[in-house]
């Protein structure tokens, strides 16, 4: 059953009539997924990148290169010719192309989309994404309840740091399989709906996000893998059982490991992210007067179309 093209998982259900590789119960089907999944996989990020003109105006050559990669991989790099341009319906055009619309207005979002830079004397400045500060391994939107999901995520490079700035990126259905791989109980202790908490957001004794709990992994209606997940310790409670407690720590490992299906891109000008919110991290990073370092953040409530 190898494969070397991309096929999503409703195409593989589809074709191949074995049900959903993400039921714990059904063997069969998640070997026949996983053997199309890591056959000729992307070896380093360099596979990933896909060159383009106008990011707002993609060439059928353009959109299909991408979604391929998209549909294996869970993103793609583009690298395109806007180079420095501010504008934000650059990377907005691009995300509608992929039928990505339900923008996530987040607390520092401007429209739904988050300027990511460096602000002091703010209150923006106690989050760690407004600081040159490293940040751990993480989906983006780990915090948000049932209803509010983040599926997809953009991350569009207006000018980079003079320093630093690398983000570390693996596909989350990778992670799972790792997971899978070692021990099924784990994606079992990860599939709890309790597994792991975020306490309630509290700014100057007001509210500003309710305590949130949910599942690791979850599998979605239309039968894609969903991976909510944050590497910090501070402000997390993780269910306190000894099969969670294993699922973490191999987890955890892997993710510090030295995996070759872990990606590090450092983005460019005109460069940017489009994904199913996989997991990444960034490390920290220096500025100087001139080379200030600006990304924009776009979360979306929706999964890359036909991925």
């Amino acid at each position: 059953m190898s494969s070397t093209l991309a096929v999503s998982v409703a195409q593989f259900i589809e074709r191949y009539k074995l049900g959903n590789p993400f039921d714990l119960d059904n063997e069969k089907a998640y070997q026949a997924w996983r053997e199309i999944k890591l056959d000729n996989y992307p070896e380093n990020v360099e596979q990933l990148i896909v060159e383009i003109a106008d990011p707002t105006a993609l060439t059928p050559a353009e959109f299909d290169t991408l979604r391929r990669l998209i549909t294996k991989t869970n993103m793609a790099v583009y690298a395109s010719d806007s180079a420095d341009n501010p504008d934000k319906d650059i990377p907005a055009k691009l995300g509608a192309q992929f039928g990505l619309t339900q923008l996530d207005d987040n607390m520092g979002a401007d429209d739904g989309v988050t300027s990511l830079k460096v602000v002091s004397g703010q209150w923006r400045g106690g989050y760690i994404p407004y600081t040159d500060k490293p940040i751990r391994w993480h989906t983006d939107g780990y915090y948000n309840d049932a209803d509010h999901q983040i599926r997809g995520l953009l991350l569009h490079c207006v000018s980079p740091a003079a320093k630093g700035g690398e983000n570390a990126l693996l596909d989350q259905e990778i992670a799972y399989i790792h997971l899978r791989d070692n021990n099924p109980d784990h994606i079992r202790a990860l599939m709890v709906d309790d597994v792991m908490t975020i306490p309630p957001n509290i700014e100057n004794g007001k509210e500003i996000r309710a305590v949130c709990s949910g599942p690791v992994f979850s599998v979605m209606p239309d039968g894609n893998l969903h991976m909510r997940y944050t590497a910090r310790t501070r402000s997390i409670e993780w269910k306190a059982d000894a099969e969670t407690e294993a699922a973490v720590k191999t987890l955890s490992e892997f993710l510090d490991s030295d995996s070759p299906y872990k990606y590090r891109a450092t983005l460019q000008s005109g460069q940017g992210l489009i994904s199913n919110n996989v997991l990444h991290d960034r490390s920290g990073f220096e500025e100087t007067e001139h080379s200030k370092r600006l990304l924009y953040r776009l979360r979306y409530y929706q999964r890359i179309a036909n991925s």
